[in-house]
């Protein structure tokens, strides 16, 4: 399955009546299967950009369009969610009571048959390297495990555009560029789209474009400079 293609085209965003501007005229363009990084200060608007793309809030102004869907017009958002897009998020928020292979089950409750959800949980597993360890509980897994976790639930409904905010932002330089590579295998093998946003030059080098958002507003979209050397 191929990667979602993203528009974005001038998008606002503001809270507190209008006092707090998020997002002020936004715009850019993924394409199917890039792997883009979104950096800038705290508080400059990718989180709230990541969630807008998402359809966990919607524009106040502008367009957002994936995979031909009017993002901001969605007669039903869980279905988006369920079936178009993913997250990933700096804390994994695994359900600590399940076990590796029954937290990659959630997204695929309702819609598969117990042993299909678990046949499809368990190479998941497998994929993110986690073979060995599917029977294993969140407080028993290292950080780098658990986001490996979080990474396999994300993607088992085969998801087309996959957002991850802050993916290794709470783990170690070593671990973090593990978790990197891995979304970059996954964008190889699969051909998903990705949009991450990451505040450690080391990660956002290693995507195909860098967009920098400051103070609500798109600044730039480059290539990384590691790229761009190499």
């Amino acid at each position: 399955m191929s990667g979602a293609a993203v528009e974005v085209e001038n998008v606002r965003k503001s809270f507190e009546g209008g006092r707090i501007h998020a997002l002020e005229d936004v715009s850019f363009h993924l394409d199917a299967g890039e792997l883009v990084a979104l950096t800038g200060p705290s508080g400059g608007g990718k989180s709230t950009l990541l969630n807008l793309v998402g359809s966990l809030d919607r524009p106040d102004e502008g367009e957002i369009v994936v995979d031909g869907l009017d993002v901001g017009k969605l007669e039903d958002p869980a279905s988006y969610r369920a079936h178009i897009v993913a997250f990933v998020f700096q804390f994994h928020n695994l359900i600590t009571t399940l076990n590796a292979v029954e937290n990659v089950q959630i997204p695929m409750l309702g819609t598969r048959p117990r042993a299909e959800r678990e046949r499809r949980a368990l190479d998941l597993l497998g994929e993110v390297g986690l073979g060995e360890r599917v029977r294993s509980y969140p407080t028993t897994l290292s950080g780098g495990e658990r986001q490996r976790v979080a990474i396999a639930r994300a993607l088992a409904n085969d998801p087309r555009l996959l957002l991850a905010d802050e993916p290794t932002g709470s783990l170690d330089s070593v671990t973090g560029a593990q978790i990197v590579d891995l979304l970059r295998r996954v964008r190889d093998d699969r051909g998903t789209t990705i949009l991450m946003v990451t505040n450690d030059d080391g990660v956002a080098a290693q995507a195909d474009r860098v967009l920098q958002i400051r103070d609500g507003r798109l600044s730039s979209a480059e290539r990384p400079a590691l790229q761009e050397q190499s």
